[in-house]
C-alpha cells in the first residue's frame, strides 16, 4: 500500500500549525515558518525575548517504534544548522540576536497531542 504524499505533507502541516500554537502560548513569537533551502528546511523560526529559536518538529502516532525526537539524527541538525546560518545572511536585522536550537516532538491523537519540547537540543 502507498502512502498519499498530498495528505501525508497536509497532516505535517497540521501537527506544524499545532506546534507553533504550543509554542506561542508558551510566549514565544513566530519570525518565519517552513524556511527551505536546498541545503535544508527549518519548520519554525520563533522569538523568545532576545533570542531566536530555530525549532525542529516531529511527530509520531503513539505506539511508534521510534520517539518523534530520536528522529533528529546528526546529519540532520547539521543541515539545519547550515540552513539557519543562510537564514541569518537573508535577515541581518536578526543576525546579531543570540541563537538556539530546539526540538518539539509531538505523539498521539489529534486530539490529545503530548508535546515534548527540549530548548537547546543540539548546538551549532
Amino acid at each position: 500500500m502507498t502512502r498519499d504524499r498530498t495528505s501525508t505533507v497536509a497532516r505535517g502541516r497540521d501537527y506544524e500549525a499545532a506546534a507553533e500554537r504550543y509554542l506561542q502560548r508558551q510566549g514565544l513569537d513566530t519570525v518565519a515558518r517552513n524556511f527551505r533551502l536546498r541545503i535544508g528546511e527549518i519548520d519554525l523560526i520563533m522569538r523568545e525575548r532576545e533570542t531566536l529559536v530555530f525549532v525542529e518538529v516531529r511527530y509520531r502516532a503513539s505506539g511508534a517504534l521510534v520517539a518523534p525526537l530520536e528522529t533528529i539524527t546528526v546529519p540532520k541538525q547539521r543541515r539545519i544548522v547550515r540552513t539557519a546560518a543562510a537564514f541569518l545572511q537573508a535577515r541581518p536585522e536578526l543576525a546579531s540576536l543570540p541563537c538556539r536550537f530546539d526540538a518539539l516532538g509531538l505523539e498521539g491523537t489529534d486530539a490529545a497531542l503530548r508535546f515534548d519540547w527540549i530548548k537547546n537540543a543540539f548546538s551549532a
